[in-house]
């Protein structure tokens, strides 16, 4: 299946009108730090004629399919394999000092979800890979198999918000001691037998928290949107702007502290009047986090859980 019809781009046409003001200049560069099979920056290559973008994903088969969908815009795109965290390091070497643009579109992308083979889904069976860059890392089955119990426990806590944590790492270390992890399905059924019956009548599919959870181990993903976040801010031009799209609240919160500590004044109290270096260095564009409407999810599911926040980077910093 091409990336065009498994990919549909979530709150579209709000992050395009967002990063607009930023990007009306000729000679605008614009950073879709995920680029996943390409709808977003395909968008911005299209509504925005001038502008050049540089697109990053550390998953090989996304950069692929990618680069045949924006291959028609030449060298406008440049197509990186890198980590979004690495965002500083890559416009170093392109010899970019500032943009005027940055989208995020976090967590695991629909091309992932719908590959079987990459373990993201707890609807299908599949081998427990969950990596973005299948050539690097450890699998989801090496941390499951492997990590000890107390660990296993943090991370369900801390990334899954799992509240039945203690009860599902001790029915893994259990399993695990008899055969090792190594598909999707047998971890699933081990969660709903493990859960007790008022904890599988909300949230979903009671393994959704798991695999998050895995997820975010695997690919080190809330240590990489703590360094991308403000890394992205630093990159601004002034009048530049930052859109970030995250789909569950863990992600949304890091955006949310950096965004609210750059549109702070750092000044002591009682200044009289407040020098510059303590002036807020962005300006929120968003009230909160924004959600999808109605109309969005009814046709694509996969927008529901979508928080959009922006942020426009209003002065350099003073040292």
């Amino acid at each position: 299946m091409s990336s065009n019809a498994r990919h549909v781009p979530v709150m579209l046409q709000r992050c395009l009108d967002m990063l607009a003001p930023a990007l009306a200049e000729p000679g605008a560069v614009v950073v879709d730090c995920t680029l996943g099979a390409g709808g977003h920056s395909e968008a911005l290559l299209r509504r925005f004629p001038e502008v050049r973008l540089v697109a990053l994903d550390r998953d090989p088969t996304a950069l692929a399919l990618a680069g045949e969908r924006l291959a028609p815009y030449g060298e406008r795109a440049t197509l990186v394999r890198a980590v979004y965290h690495e965002l500083p390091e890559v416009l170093a070497r392109l010899g970019i000092p500032r943009v005027q643009g940055v989208l995020f579109d976090l967590g695991v992308s629909s091309m992932q979800l719908d590959e079987a083979g990459r373990g993201f889904a707890y609807a299908q069976d599949a081998p427990l890979d969950m990596r973005m860059d299948q050539t690097t890392g450890m699998s989801a089955a090496e941390v499951l198999n492997t990590y000890p119990p107390g660990e296993l426990v943090r991370i369900l806590r801390a990334y899954g918000e799992e509240k039945q944590a203690k009860r599902i790492v001790s029915a893994i270390v259990r399993e695990r001691e008899k055969e090792p992890f190594s598909n999707s399905a047998r971890l699933v059924e081990l969660i709903r037998d493990a859960l007790p019956q008022a904890a599988k009548r909300t949230g979903g599919n009671p393994a959704k928290r798991t695999f998050q959870a895995l997820r975010i181990e695997v690919n080190a993903e809330l240590a990489s949107v703590e360094k991308a976040i403000p890394a992205a801010v630093a990159a601004l031009a002034v009048g530049g702007r930052v859109v970030v799209l995250s789909y569950q609240s863990l992600e949304d919160r890091i955006v949310k502290q950096v965004f609210a500590a750059g549109a702070a004044s750092t000044a002591p109290p009682g200044l009289p009047v407040v020098p510059e270096r303590y002036q807020p260095r962005l300006k929120l564009l968003t009230r909160g986090a924004e959600l999808p409407t109605e109309e969005e999810v009814a046709a694509n599911r996969r927008a529901a859980p979508a928080r959009l926040r922006g942020a426009e980077r209003i002065r350099e910093d003073v040292l």
